[in-house]
């Protein structure tokens, strides 16, 4: 087998073995992320019906790439926000992300910065309000829904669905991965994911690696309270991102084992390598001559 074929070739064997009895998963339920994070995503669809399961993919009417160049089926549901509304969000945020670090995170927790994820966030509330599309969804029979966690979405049609969710990531926001996971991360040893310190931390990097981790107990919740008020108004209860991740299957994380901080994993979390690499060709033989 190729270096290149087995990120793609991991995905279908997890996503096979979802069903109870590994029976075969024939109907896989995606929904995607828009912008670069459905280019990766596409590898893995693209694989699954060269294999021959049936996949429908649920996109919104406006996106940048979703569901485009596909031979598939494509369920799509309108949105209230229009593409130029999108647009004019990302110049913000992508401005906004240039920034020292201290002022991109304070932007992104009350600036306009963060209208751009609550607009990428709200388009779950047009799904939802798509009945037509709502019952199609749960008339099919799907076996699986395969998502991509940075659009909170995708986790609130699995928990609607009652269905086993596949998440396609290389990290998770916030603390989600380890408590959704149930995936011990000592905080003496495992730094956070946006400090720059490594795993043999002082003690005052240690003490601020614990502060780092209680500010994401605050601030995570208020950044994706939309999300969850949204989960909370389709499944008629209250919600919280803990109940949404921790009803993950599988995790197929983008990385590998040896570029992590040492720690412990749990058998649903399987590290898939880096996807977006592509089959270069051999090195060409040189002949050294050594000359004394």
């Amino acid at each position: 087998m190729a270096p290149g074929d087995l990120p793609a070739f991991l995905p279908l064997c997890v996503c096979l073995l979802l069903v109870s009895g590994f029976a075969q998963a024939d109907r896989l339920l995606v929904v995607p992320m828009d912008g670069s994070h459905w280019f990766t995503m596409q590898m893995v669809v693209e694989k699954l019906i060269h294999r021959g399961h049936e996949v429908v993919v649920v996109v919104p009417e406006v996106s940048w790439q979703l569901g485009k160049s596909l031979n598939l089926t494509v369920k799509t549901y309108s949105t209230s926000h229009t593409l130029e509304d999108m647009n004019r969000e990302f110049k913000y945020f992508s401005d906004t992300i240039w920034k020292t670090s201290e002022q991109r995170l304070l932007s992104l927790m009350t600036g306009s910065a963060n209208n751009f994820f609550e607009l990428l966030i709200s388009h779950c509330r047009d799904l939802f309000n798509d009945k037509k599309l709502v019952k199609y969804l749960k008339q099919s029979s799907f076996d699986a829904v395969f998502l991509d966690p940075f659009d909170v979405c995708g986790l609130t049609v699995a928990k609607y669905l009652s269905l086993p969710s596949v998440v396609f990531a290389k990290g998770v926001l916030c603390h989600y991965l380890e408590e959704g996971a149930q995936c011990p991360s000592p905080l003496s040893y495992v730094p956070r994911l946006l400090l720059k310190f490594t795993d043999t931390m002082t003690f005052k990097e240690r003490a601020l690696n614990h502060l780092f981790y209680m500010a994401e107990h605050v601030f995570c919740p208020y950044f994706l309270r939309t999300a969850t008020d949204i989960a909370s108004e389709v499944l008629q209860t209250s919600v919280t991102m803990d109940d949404l991740f921790s009803q993950v299957s599988i995790w197929l994380l983008r990385s590998d084992f040896v570029f992590e901080f040492p720690r412990p994993v749990m058998p649903n979390m399987v590290f898939i390598g880096g996807i977006n690499c592509q089959q270069r060709k051999p090195i060409s033989k040189v002949c050294l001559f050594f000359f004394t």
